[in-house]
């Protein structure tokens, strides 16, 4: 599968349908949908093997007309992490694709920045875009999957990282 399959809209399933569980083999590190007063949608990427080549969760406080936040996890080896220099991450790519934003937006740098989450120190990329109503940071966490927040109109605070909880499995169904 080519690089740029990842970068073109995906579906995302609701959650806690009536169909067999499908989720990850690695925890998910999000909101807990509790903890958010708009909609919710996650979406799989599935590998042509059947394995979870990442998880993505879609904020929504706009009343079905796009997300304000996108939160992406990718394990180890997930094509969606591999990003040419300037290109977007695949979930800044998503959120751009869910509001009809075509206009061509560019990774302009990143910043490293210290975060405590808990008792745990987060080395937070800020991901700097051509786009300012976009906010997008990344963080490696210790099993190896790669998290992602991109926010549209909303910046990302440290306080946002106090609310990030690993999801059960059991919350991500197949469609």
């Amino acid at each position: 599968m080519s690089r740029d399959t990842y970068h073109v809209g995906m579906s995302f399933l609701r959650r806690r349908s009536a169909a067999t569980p499908a989720g990850p083999d690695f925890d998910v590190l999000a909101m807990d949908p509790g903890d958010w007063p708009g909609n919710l949608g996650a979406g799989l990427l599935p590998a042509p093997d059947g394995t979870c080549q990442g998880v993505f969760l879609r904020y929504d406080l706009f009343g079905g007309r796009g997300p304000a936040m996108i939160i992406g996890n990718l394990p180890e080896g997930s094509p969606a992490r591999e990003t040419e220099e300037g290109q977007v991450p695949f979930e800044v790519a998503q959120l751009l694709l869910a509001l009809e934003n075509d206009e061509p937006v560019e990774v302009t740098g990143t910043e490293d920045s210290p975060v405590m989450q808990g008792d745990n120190l987060l080395i937070v990329r800020r991901v700097k875009l051509s786009e300012s109503r976009i906010s997008c940071v990344q963080f490696d966490r210790s099993d190896g999957v790669l998290v992602t927040i991109a926010s549209w109109d909303r910046p990302i605070t440290d306080d946002l990282y106090a609310l990030l909880k690993p999801l059960p499995a059991e919350l991500f169904q197949q469609g």
